[in-house]
């Protein structure tokens, strides 16, 4: 028997660049005729790749390329890859919000999508109407949805607020409501976008619990797109890596994060002095984190496990900004984005007006194992943001002992100690 719920073949999307259609009335009646016709989009064979990284003359880019894949009944399917690698634009060709350019989409049963927050929710009406305004949408009757609608408000935990009108919900809310909605009226096949990075940890938990009892359980299937490779690790069984529009692996999700992590490490530099190079970097910018480096008991060595190890943060301090008004925080992810190590400092010395320009933290030993690390930083003054980096750098980790006698650890407990130190502009 055939269990294949999902399939795409050969899906590509074109879009042209800067305005809407193809520019004149002429190029516009060609692909009117064409389409009549029934013959090719005379534009198809022109545009570049998606790729952000890289400039280009061509007026049309490829979104997505000759994608094709098949998805079974109560498969997990996770879809991963960097931002602007045509994930959303898959989710919408799949939910059928867009239309592709060329290809086919072939589904049994009905898809159920939450691909941005509020996505067919009426900031006019209250939450109860919306629950049955987006369960219309998803091809509802009236009492199915009644007969759900104790439990779509018990998941969402917005019940105080549910005959509020949407409006005035905050987007954690929003995004609660919403996938309690699709979660609940018991579509076929399920797909979820980023979106719920946007609630917190104790409904993104609960999320993947329902998730997980959708695709186990009941036997649905369930697509998930996230930039988080714990959840998507815990979650799928099998992943979808997507490179500039297209399929690069399609694989166990073991190996396709693993191809993931490996093609965001490619090209990265390997020296101890690391500068701040992060796409997602926020912030008011009056201070900011200029390098990073990476001071190791050996001189060019990579820091190991259980070896002293040094960060030492240089500041670009151009309105000569007082030490008392500033404070640093940094944390470290492993690959998968799960956080392991957190620093935090802040100076209490009201009355010193020397400025910062170097800030060191200290570990007398590394608790960390072999492997590759990346730090996030946040820098604020006077208690607001000025420079919020996201993955700012990453470091690796050599193979190391913690403990430098055996016969210590029967005796000893596991302690790290850490130093801050502050250099000063005398």
């Amino acid at each position: 028997m055939d269990t294949t719920i999902l399939k795409a073949e050969n899906i590509s999307k074109q879009y042209r660049l800067g305005v809407v259609g193809s520019g004149t009335l002429r190029d516009d009646f060609k692909r009117l005729v064409a389409r009549v016709r029934g013959k090719e989009d005379p534009f198809l064979k022109v545009g570049d790749v998606n790729d952000r990284s890289k400039t280009s003359s061509e007026d049309y880019v490829w979104a997505l390329r000759d994608i094709n894949f098949e998805v079974r009944r109560g498969e997990v399917l996770g879809i991963i890859g960097k931002n602007g690698a045509g994930k959303s634009t898959l989710l919408k060709i799949l939910s059928r919000v867009t239309a592709p350019t060329t290809g086919t989409i072939k589904s049994r049963g009905r898809i159920a999508s939450l691909l941005e927050v509020g996505t067919g929710f009426n900031p006019e009406l209250t939450g109860r109407e919306n629950i049955y305004l987006n369960g219309a949408i998803l091809g509802m009757t009236k009492a199915e949805i009644t007969s759900k609608l104790d439990e779509i408000i018990a998941f969402s935990g917005c019940e105080r607020y549910i005959d509020t009108p949407t409006k005035r919900y905050s987007s954690g809310m929003t995004v609660r409501l919403a996938f309690a909605v699709a979660a609940h009226l018991e579509p076929e096949i399920l797909v979820v976008d980023e979106v719920l990075a946007v609630g917190d940890a104790e409904f993104q938990k609960k999320a993947i619990g329902k998730m997980q009892d959708i695709s186990s359980g009941e036997g649905r299937t369930v697509l998930f797109v996230s930039h988080n490779m714990a959840s998507v690790q815990n979650l799928c069984t099998r992943g979808i890596l997507l490179e500039n529009g297209t399929v690069t692996i399609d694989d166990k999700v073991n190996r396709v994060i693993e191809k993931y992590m490996q093609a965001a490490q490619h090209g990265a530099s390997e020296e101890l002095i690391k500068g701040i190079d992060s796409t997602e970097r926020t912030g008011s910018m009056v201070m900011q984190i200029k390098n990073v480096e990476l001071v190791t008991e050996k001189v060019g060595r990579f820091p190991a496990t259980g070896s002293p190890l040094t960060f030492k943060f240089e500041l670009d301090n151009p309105q000569h900004i007082s030490i008392k008004d500033l404070r640093l925080d940094f944390r470290v992810d492993d690959y998968m984005g799960q956080r392991l190590l957190w620093f935090s400092t802040s100076i209490f010395e009201n009355e010193d007006k020397r400025q910062a320009y170097y800030i060191s933290f200290h570990l007398n030993k590394l608790p960390l194992n072999s492997g590759q690390y990346f730090v996030t930083t946040h820098l604020s003054v006077k208690n607001e943001i000025a420079d919020w980096a996201k993955n700012a750098f990453h470091f690796n980790v050599e193979e190391g002992f913690f403990y430098h006698s055996f016969k210590k650890v029967a005796t000893s407990q596991s302690k790290v100690l850490t130093d801050f130190e502050l250099l000063f502009n005398d």
